[in-house]
């Protein structure tokens, strides 16, 4: 069955500011997935080690203050730094159990310093290896007191059976011209990752299909007031001002026609598994194409700069 994908989506919640313990959730879903036949595997933005909430909770933009820095210091503790081999598990499961992976991470990148973090999002493939990590072009908002802005160098597309495959976070879907480089490198299946809530997959993940006559897969995170861990730095001051629920989930899927194949998906964590026919990529194209027989080269093009950004270049 060449022309399927069988896929699950992750909607699955961090253990907050604690990557082993997050890996764990994550190295599982990964296993349930491989046993059911998956041969795609998508987790939410920022997954590991969790999305950071208590930016719009205590205080995120106060200046030096002890509670921020302390929060700051303990996500970057927890942050994934790729280079030592903290994703080694994860793309082992994914040799074994032959599923590509895309997940969320806050990235602790070494050609950067090692002690900024980004929002990324990494794809593994089959065999195990780690093939494009994209970090986060613009954090959002509040996020920016705690991300740095990431770089071109992971608008990739991947090859999975028939389909391209590529990826953004978050808020990035919004921005038509990332979505028009995966669209002329050929993707045909959209990943957007997202820290959970249907306000965020519910307009865009049909508009992301229509517009690029693709499937679009969003997959959102769940976080409640409950989940925070105890041990988590001023857990009192960030649960003062806490709601209920943080992120209802939301994931989704909609087809090359624009329309839902999954609706947004709350309160519900675990898989959510479909199978995608890649035939109906063709039959959408046949009358739109956005970088193909419905383009106009000649008068607007897009360039893109994919170098990886490092501050010092060193000849040898």
């Amino acid at each position: 069955m060449e022309n399927t994908l069988k896929i699950a989506m992750a909607q699955i919640s961090p253990v907050l500011l604690n990557k082993t313990e997050t890996l764990k959730k994550v190295e599982q879903a990964i296993i349930e997935a491989g046993e059911s036949g998956c041969e795609l595997i998508v987790f939410g933005e920022a997954l590991v080690p969790g999305y950071p909430f208590w930016l719009a909770l205590a205080g995120g933009s106060e200046w030096n203050t002890k509670v921020n820095k302390e929060l700051h210091a303990e996500y970057v503790r927890n942050a994934i730094q790729i280079e030592a081999g903290e994703l080694n598990s994860v793309c082992k499961l994914a040799n074994k159990y032959q599923i590509a992976i895309y997940l969320g991470i806050i990235e602790r990148a070494k050609n950067r310093g090692g002690h900024s973090i980004y929002a990324s999002l990494v794809y593994i493939n089959a065999g195990g290896e780690i093939k494009s990590v994209h970090r986060k072009l613009q954090p959002t908002y509040d996020e920016r007191l705690t991300w740095s802005p990431g770089d071109g160098n992971g608008l990739q597309v991947h090859t999975l059976k028939q389909f391209t495959v590529g990826g953004l976070n978050c808020w990035e879907n919004w921005m038509p011209l990332p979505r028009t480089a995966l669209y002329g490198l050929g993707e045909n299946l959209h990943i957007a990752v997202w820290p959970g809530s249907d306000h965020n997959t519910k307009d865009i993940t049909r508009f992301i299909a229509r517009e690029s006559r693709s499937f679009v897969v969003s997959v959102s995170c769940i976080m409640t007031k409950a989940l925070f861990p105890k041990e988590t730095p001023h857990l009192d001051k960030i649960l003062e001002q806490c709601p209920e629920v943080l992120a209802n989930g939301g994931s989704c899927i909609a087809g090359p026609d624009g329309e839902w194949i999954i609706e947004p998906v709350l309160h519900k964590e675990g898989l959510i598994m479909q199978t995608i026919d890649f035939n109906r990529v063709y039959e959408e194209r046949q009358n739109f194409d956005p970088v193909g027989h419905y383009s106009r080269p000649d008068v607007t093009k897009l360039t893109v700069n994919r170098e990886r950004q490092s501050t010092v270049v060193f000849d040898n």
